[in-house]
């Protein structure tokens, strides 16, 4: 059985720590930024953890082998 590949697009948004929880960036931060509430601009910087239902399937299926 061939070795199970890591979905080249889930490993430039999403990173493993060391714990197994995954992180990624917050959304709602790329554009029409003029429109958007300055505390909601303020919350999105840096990343968030996942929720763990979200965290088992982005390690399942894009992140195998991290």
């Amino acid at each position: 059985m061939p070795k199970m590949k890591t979905k080249s697009g889930a490993k430039k948004r999403f990173k493993i720590t060391g714990t197994g929880k995954v992180l990624a960036a917050v959304a709602h931060k790329r554009h029409r930024l003029i429109s958007k509430p300055k505390q909601m601009k303020r919350k999105a910087r840096g990343t968030t953890v996942l929720f763990e239902g979200d965290a088992r399937v982005v390690r399942k299926h894009f992140l195998p082998n991290g």
